[in-house]
């Protein structure tokens, strides 16, 4: 039996646009370097692509300039797309870019209509529920509603509370199968993954729990070798993707493709 969950035949991307330089972000640890990211955007799609997957990689939106990290605005399921309502006003009209793409994809499309907020980087699938983590950007309004839309679909949803200082609930944890979860120290911590295997980072390589997986891969950013080689000794195909211009915007692997 496959995994939804990380067994995926389709990815939408976003290249990045000129104004990515004036994306949000929590602190401020430089601006990107535009020509960077995209070099590391395509070797990011080159990785998808490489499984097989069908990728569709969108134009950049220069009005929106966070639009690459697409995740965000949708969370995609086997039997439908639900639209997100993003915590942040100045992404709110990305999701009515991303409408038309996956209404091409999907019969049954959900909209959060509000008033609560909900990103799609609060959002993790596993084998057997959805978690999703109160954030700055997720309010208890916004996971209440996305629970009675995918209730309709069978799905389970937890609600988990993201760490003081963490952005998403993802930017510390990835799903690495149906029952194995890549997470930090401070998130695991806080009690949500009890019942699954945890790996976790190595101290001082937090940002590495970021990743994706996609297929027979795990996609991770580059620079974290101990916990790299931790993954690849428990089995895991690994790809490394320079992630220093990403890292800017607090933006990682799962923020820059919409999976299913």
């Amino acid at each position: 039996m496959t995994d939804h969950s990380y067994n995926f035949t389709r990815a939408i991307t976003r290249r990045p646009a000129a104004s990515i330089v004036s994306g949000l972000r929590a602190r401020d640890i430089g601006t990107p370097d535009l020509d960077q990211m995209l070099r590391d955007h395509a070797a990011y799609v080159a990785a998808l692509k490489s499984t097989g997957a069908e990728v569709v990689e969108l134009p950049p939106l220069n009005e929106f300039p966070d639009a690459v990290f697409v995740e965000d605005t949708a969370l995609c399921l086997p039997q439908g797309a639900v639209l997100m309502r993003p915590g942040a006003a100045s992404r709110a009209g990305e999701v009515d870019h991303m409408e038309p793409v996956l209404r091409d994809c999907f019969e049954d499309i959900r909209k959060i209509d509000g008033p609560g907020f909900i990103d799609g980087g609060d959002i993790l699938v596993t084998g057997h529920e959805i978690l999703v983590g109160r954030s700055e950007r997720t309010d208890a309004a916004g996971v209440a509603e996305l629970a009675a839309v995918v209730s309709d679909w069978g799905y389970k949803l937890r609600e988990v509370f993201t760490p003081e200082g963490v952005l998403h609930f993802k930017t510390d944890c990835s799903l690495l199968d149906a029952e194995t979860v890549l997470s930090t120290r401070r998130l695991e911590a806080s009690g949500c993954f009890e019942g699954y295997r945890v790996l976790n980072t190595t101290e001082g390589e937090e940002a590495a729990a970021n990743s994706i997986r996609f297929n027979q891969l795990v996609i991770m950013p580059a620079g974290f070798p101990r916990t790299a080689e931790m993954l690849s000794n428990a089995g895991f195909e690994l790809v490394e993707i320079n992630n220093t211009e990403c890292a800017k915007l607090d933006g990682g692997m799962s923020c820059l493709s919409l999976r299913f």
